[in-house]
């Protein structure tokens, strides 16, 4: 017998007949009409030169022949299982790599722990982080997944939100702590401000500003909200950041409520391609927990 003349689609239709003892059987469990089994099996038997089943009242047995290519067709199964399982195994023991792409403030204020975290927890994950304040592309795989404050996710990508990143005043907590608080708006709109440098690209944060007259005040402007941050921690100077990142500042004081139109969601995005890679999905549920539970708190 020619090893050759055998395949694999063979070997299934034989596994089935012989493991469910009729053509109608072994045509429910692959999918095929009675007609096509009976078809195929013919063609298989005339090209090997071998009667492979014989038929009889209590339906069909197997030859000698028979026997043995089912059982060759049950170790070949077996193989491809314990093949498929290997290599999904590779994906349920959790390694590989995620490129993960998110802003300088989210990585200082709130990430890093919790990243930290997950790295503990599974060390065989590689991960690759891409600080920047420009969203790279999901789509070209300039990065995995994105955590990103945004009122408008990309149509392209799916995720899910994990909180809400609110802005509050801030000063030095030395020049401020024996004030009474919260200031008032007239209190805050006679305060020197630290601002958004135009190159920070926060329109929602220069609006305010403006409508409150805060820009007249404002004569130190700083393209980077960790900037801002160390500025007011020198000085009398105020000025607006995320609730993660003043809250956590000991040498800040949050002088007013929270600014309800500064508000912003924060989002985990991924590749829809991406999402159902069990590292790729046991990140985004782990750490958008981790997210969502330290936005609460805060």
């Amino acid at each position: 017998m020619d090893e050759q003349l055998i395949r694999w689609d063979d070997l299934q239709i034989v596994h089935a007949i012989a493991r469910n003892g009729s053509l109608s059987g072994a045509g429910r469990q692959l999918g095929l009409s009675h007609a096509t089994v009976f078809r195929r099996l013919g063609e298989m038997e005339r090209r090997l030169g071998v009667t492979l089943f014989e038929r009889g009242h209590g339906g069909y047995s197997q030859t000698p022949a028979g026997e043995d290519l089912a059982a060759v067709a049950a170790r070949v199964e077996t193989d491809i299982l314990g093949a498929e399982r290997r290599i999904a195994g590779r994906d349920i023991k959790l390694s590989g790599t995620i490129r993960l792409t998110t802003t300088d403030t989210l990585y200082s204020g709130l990430l890093a722990p919790i990243l930290a975290g997950f790295r503990r927890q599974y060390p065989q994950i590689e991960l690759e982080l891409v600080i920047s304040n420009q969203l790279h592309s999901l789509s070209k795989r300039e990065a995995d997944i994105a955590i990103r404050p945004t009122h408008k996710p990309p149509e392209t990508l799916v995720g899910r939100r994990v909180g809400e990143i609110q802005m509050a005043v801030y000063g030095a907590r030395a020049g401020w702590r024996d004030q009474s608080l919260p200031l008032s708006p007239e209190s805050l709109a006679a305060c020197n401000w630290v601002g958004p440098d135009v190159h920070m690209g926060d329109a929602a944060l220069e609006a305010w500003m403006n409508a409150r007259g805060h820009r007249e005040r404002c004569r130190y402007r700083i393209d980077s909200l960790l900037g801002v941050q160390v500025a007011i921690r020198q000085g009398a100077e105020v000025a607006v950041l995320p609730r993660y990142l003043g809250d956590a500042d000991e040498q800040l004081l949050r002088l007013a409520p929270p600014v309800a139109e500064l508000a912003t969601p924060l989002w985990l995005l991924i590749h829809p391609d991406l999402r159902r890679v069990s590292r790729m999905r046991i990140f985004l549920e782990e750490v958008g927990g981790q997210i969502r539970e330290a936005l609460q708190g805060g």
